[in-house]
């Protein structure tokens, strides 16, 4: 996309990673190559999660103080304890949005994604001024918060770091033309999370070869 802007309000000490992929038809995925390394993945992160402590994998984690700043959970945690501590099952059947939740779990990153061709002109990275509603993904509205990092289209708000993405941009077994979104902290070195889509991009040229991938740093 080169309509991405990043506004003046973000700050020099904010950024926001983004890989956007262009997927081919979802015929030409290699759905048992990426299944064989998920699996493998899966193995590893449960083997470093037997001797699992929250203080710490996670409270000295710059998403976790970030979003205790707002008086939030981190997603992420909750994520990794699901599937840790809870036996939750890692969510088959949208390979478009598996790459990103596997990237979560292993790196402890805060993903988003997006359907880039759901998205309606400009896409404005932003600091939010004010609380502004949006259609969750969860269903219901949601809304921004002030000094959290906000993106925000020609319509409405696509996603907040604190409040997640939005029900109109979110993907779909459809969406072949996808935004990754890796959020930073507040002094968070972009080469960090550079890193972390580094790791989403690996994963989709294991899931389809042929994908078109380019990295954009704001």
């Amino acid at each position: 996309m080169e309509n991405i802007i990043r506004d003046a309000s973000l700050g020099e000490d904010r950024h926001l990673g983004i890989l956007e992929v262009q997927y081919p038809d979802s015929s030409e995925w290699d759905t048992v190559a990426f299944n064989e390394l998920k699996e493998l993945e899966l193995e590893k992160i449960r083997a470093e999660g037997t001797a699992y402590d929250r203080d710490t994998w996670f409270r000295q984690e710059p998403y976790f103080r970030y979003f205790r700043k707002f008086k939030k959970t981190s997603p992420v945690m909750m994520q990794v304890e699901s599937f840790l501590l809870k036996g939750r099952p890692f969510p088959d059947g949208r390979y478009n949005n598996a790459v990103a939740f596997l990237t979560e779990l292993k790196t402890r990153c805060l993903l988003g994604s997006h359907d880039a061709d759901r998205i309606e002109g400009d896409l404005v990275i932003y600091s939010e001024s004010e609380k502004t509603g949006f259609p969750s993904i969860h269903g219901g509205e949601a809304h921004s918060y002030p000094g959290d990092v906000t993106c925000r289209d020609d319509i409405s708000i696509v996603v907040s770091m604190i409040a997640g993405a939005d029900s109109r941009t979110c993907l779909s077994d459809d969406s072949r033309h996808v935004l990754y979104f890796a959020f930073g902290t507040p002094g968070m070195e972009p080469e960090i999370l550079k890193g972390y889509l580094e790791q989403v991009e690996e994963y989709v040229k294991v899931l389809a070869p042929a994908a078109v991938t380019d990295l954009h740093m704001f």
